[in-house]
Parts: structure tokens; C-alpha cells; sequence
């Protein structure tokens, strides 16, 4: 079988590794087209993930919009090319359009409700979307619900398991205080008209932070100087052991606020999705599990990270609250391949 993949963003690499690993251990071929956003290609190198660049993430909307057309023409003369058996992407409507053209199926992961625009020009191609069963969206006949995350496909704990060494190779000592911050650059489709921290916040969160240990931040966009020396000193892909190992993990990011909160550490995520009308895993992981705080206001998100910082206890009852949350959800990336198989082999 013949599997072809389609990873436009850091997240997605991650989404993807453990079924691309064990599809090629049982002897099927897989490929990847790649996208030149932030760290991808970095990470696919690092794990040793053979695949094609396409393009380079756009600055504006229309800059995205061209971006999408160019991938749509470079998809379809791969997928001629490599004539796949299926095809997997994440809303990539380069990806199912080139299925269609193939004439192979194309199996969609969403779990971002708001991306409209990108889930319009996908959907009513793809064979089957596969969204959280929290996803406040009915999608219809095509939708599968699952009880997860995209991130439980890679942090489950039948998949990961932390490494503190890791963390000592760079002179991080995983037993020491310390927290993470994570700013993104709200450059994509979805991000049109909103926002994350501002520099005033950014700025406090640091100083309040570097009291109780060390700090350190990575940043989807080019970091301020004033903030260098705080700067992530670990490759890309050990950024789980340290999410893992933290105190407490702050961010205007949603991915990253996921996985911290997966992981059982503190977590408090601040931007204007947040709200009533937020995303169904964050809803979730908030009212259900109470392992992530989601503010709209920095003000209040502050005064959180300091009760956050001041309660010994936090660390240890987070993983009390992350078991309970493992004990009620699956491992995507089996699920995935389940899914894979069922659609892909019939397919051949």
C-alpha cells in the first residue's frame, strides 16, 4: 500500500510520525509533501521522514491564498505521480482535491472549528473527517468522532515516554524550576482578526516568571531581543520533555496548551479565541479536566499564573487529573491506522 501524507505545520509532523513509522515497518510505502512553515522540515529531517517540500507559508491572506494554489497544482502532478492508495492530510484541500483527481480516498483530521475557509474547500471531497468527538460542528455522514486528541496520537503514554536526560544533554535539570512560553505568530488563514498576547504581557510574564526559576520561550515569530537570552536551547524535537518536566507552561499558542495540558503540566492559555464560543478541546480540557485555563483578558491570565507559580501542589495533582483524562480517551495513532487500513486496502 501506497500512503501519501500531506503536513503543512509543526503540529502536524508530530500528528503523523508514529503511523508513517509503522507503516513502513509492515513493509507499505509512504510519502510526504511538505510545507516551509516555522520548524516542519526541520522535523521531518530530524526523524528521518522523507518528503517534498512544496511551498513556504504566506505572510497575509492573500499571500496564503497564493500559496494554496500553487500547492493545489504541485499535489496533483505528485499524487499523479506517485499514485497513492491514500491520501492523509490535516483540512488540506490541495490534499483532497488531488485524492479526488487520483481517484484514491482521503481521510481529513480537523479540530479547529474555526477554520472555515480551509474546511469549506476540503470537506465535500474528503471520503472521511475525523474530529474529536467534542468538535462543535455536525459535519455529517463523512464525520467520525473519536474520544481524543490530535495530540494523543503522539503523547499518549503508549507512545511517549519523557526522557529528563534529554533535558540534562542541554543543562536543563528536569528536578529544577522552570516554566515554558510559547508566542505564535497568528499568521495563518484562521487567524485573520485575532490575537495573543501583546508585548506589555509578554514583558510581565517574564518577570514574574524568572523570579521562581528559569525561563524558556520559543517563539513562532522572530523573538525581541529583550528576550534572547530566554530563547529555547533545545533541538525542536525535545520540546516535549520539557513541556513534560516544567512547572508550568504559559502561551498564547493552541497547540502547545494542548499538550502541556496532555501532559499533565500547568497550563494557562491566553488569546481572543478564548471564551464561550472557544474550540471544543479547550471547552473540554478546561470544565471537564481542569488541567487548562483559557482567558481572553491578561490581566486575569496573569493573576492566574501567579496563584499557578505560588501553589505547591499544582504538578503533582495535574497528573493525578491527566490519568483520569488517559483513562477516557485512546490512541489516535491506532485509531488512525485502523482507518488507513480499512479505507486504503480496499482502495488497491
Amino acid at each position: 500500500m501506497k500512503v501519501l501524507f500531506d503536513i503543512n505545520h509543526p503540529a502536524h509532523v508530530h500528528l503523523f510520525k508514529y503511523a508513517i513509522a509503522e507503516l513502513e515497518l509492515e513493509g507499505h510505502d509512504t510519502h510526504v509533501l511538505s510545507r516551509k512553515k516555522e520548524i516542519t522540515t526541520t522535523l521531518l529531517n530530524r526523524y528521518n521522514i522523507d518528503h517534498t517540500p512544496l511551498s513556504a507559508m504566506g505572510s497575509k491572506k492573500w499571500g496564503l491564498i497564493s500559496e494554496w494554489v500553487k500547492r493545489e497544482y504541485r499535489t496533483i502532478n505528485i499524487a499523479r505521480s506517485y499514485d497513492p492508495d491514500i491520501i492523509l492530510s490535516v483540512a488540506s484541500p490541495p490534499a483532497a482535491h488531488a485524492a479526488k483527481v487520483v481517484g484514491c480516498p482521503n481521510i481529513v483530521f480537523n479540530d479547529s472549528e474555526p477554520a472555515h475557509l480551509a474546511s469549506k474547500l476540503t470537506h465535500p471531497f474528503a471520503d472521511r473527517i475525523c474530529t474529536p468527538a467534542n468538535f462543535d460542528v455536525d459535519l455529517g455522514e463523512k464525520q467520525d468522532r473519536y474520544d481524543g486528541y490530535h495530540e494523543l496520537a503522539y503523547l499518549h503514554p503508549d507512545r511517549f515516554d519523557p526522557d529528563p536526560d534529554a533535558l540534562r544533554d542541554h543543562d536543563i535539570e528536569p528536578d529544577e524550576p522552570y516554566s515554558v512560553l510559547r508566542f505564535v505568530s497568528w499568521g495563518a488563514h484562521h487567524d485573520v482578526g485575532q490575537h495573543g498576547f501583546s508585548l506589555e504581557a509578554k514583558q510581565k510574564l517574564v518577570s514574574v516568571l524568572s523570579n521562581q526559576g528559569d525561563v524558556y520561550i520559543t517563539s513562532e515569530s522572530t523573538l525581541p531581543d529583550e528576550f534572547e537570552e530566554y530563547r529555547l536551547p533545545i533541538p525542536p524535537d525535545r520540546i516535549h520533555d520539557l513541556l513534560y518536566y516544567a512547572n508550568l507552561y504559559v502561551g498564547d499558542s493552541q497547540t502547545m496548551a494542548t499538550e502541556a495540558a496532555i501532559l499533565g503540566t500547568p497550563a494557562v492559555r491566553s488569546n481572543s479565541f478564548a471564551g464561550e464560543d472557544d474550540m471544543g478541546n479547550f471547552i473540554e480540557l478546561e470544565r471537564e479536566y481542569r488541567l487548562l485555563y483559557s482567558r481572553t483578558d491578561e490581566t486575569e491570565t496573569i493573576k492566574i499564573v501567579r496563584a499557578l507559580i505560588d501553589d505547591s501542589d499544582a504538578q503533582d495533582r495535574w497528573q493525578l487529573k491527566r490519568e483520569s483524562l488517559i483513562d477516557n480517551k485512546i490512541d489516535v495513532t491506532e485509531y488512525m491506522l485502523e482507518l488507513i487500513y480499512e479505507l486504503g486496502e480496499v482502495s488497491t
